[in-house]
């Protein structure tokens, strides 16, 4: 039925959260904001980067949201990669779908070299054909811009492609892109709230939907 598999990164294929955590209480710092404990944090993962300020002070002021942006991007550069992991499983599971012949990409609100940089040091970065990250589109998830970047960039329908994330954002763009969605619930999103969405799937992990949608051999 799918001849793609798009992941989003965040929750997905791996956990930032320590990273992120540094990296955004830097910034509201920086703008003279209280730091914000990992809870609040995690509520915003998965959101651009504008979003996440917006949601975190309540400011929409464009010069501070724009020295947040910077601020964030500084920190990030000097601890996102060695505070990031990717799930178990998941270098596994890219690979046997790969064995399987399917196109793989990654449509995220991470910057797009940031997403090579984590996957080079796990040795995994060959096993994706695109990555589209903030930098590559105008307007973030869950618009389908970068969700349709890739699909005229692998030549195929929308049909053929199938969409994995882990919060409701994700579910969003998938049914703006016009593309089937299968939930994870390794992020902050429950099975109830995805249950509202339109999906194929709800499953604990990435391993888990591409075994039960896509009938991968289990490993």
């Amino acid at each position: 039925m799918f001849k793609v598999v798009v992941f989003d990164f965040d929750y997905t294929l791996g956990d930032s959260t320590n990273g992120i955590a540094l990296s955004i209480n830097y910034a509201l710092e920086q703008l003279g904001h209280t730091t914000k404990n990992i809870d609040e944090i995690k509520k915003t993962i998965g959101l651009s980067l504008k979003e996440t300020y917006f949601s975190l002070t309540g400011s929409n002021d464009l010069k501070e949201t724009e020295q947040f942006v910077k601020f964030f991007k500084d920190k990030a550069d000097d601890v996102m990669v060695k505070n990031t992991i990717l799930y178990a499983g998941v270098k596994e599971t890219l690979s046997k779908l790969r064995e399987n012949g399917y196109k793989i990409a990654i449509v995220t609100t991470k910057f797009h070299y940031r997403i090579e940089q984590i996957l080079n040091k796990y040795n995994a970065y060959k096993l994706i054909d695109v990555i589209v990250g903030a930098e590559d589109v105008k307007v973030e998830k869950p618009n389908p811009e970068g969700l349709l970047w890739a699909i005229n960039y692998l030549g195929v329908e929308k049909t053929d492609v199938l969409y994995i994330g882990d919060s409701i954002v994700d579910a969003k763009t998938a049914e703006n892109a016009k593309v089937k969605f299968a939930a994870v619930l390794t992020g902050t999103t429950s099975s109830t709230e995805f249950g509202s969405c339109s999906n194929v799937y709800i499953g604990k992990n990435v391993t888990d939907v591409c075994n039960n949608v896509l009938a991968l051999v289990e490993m």
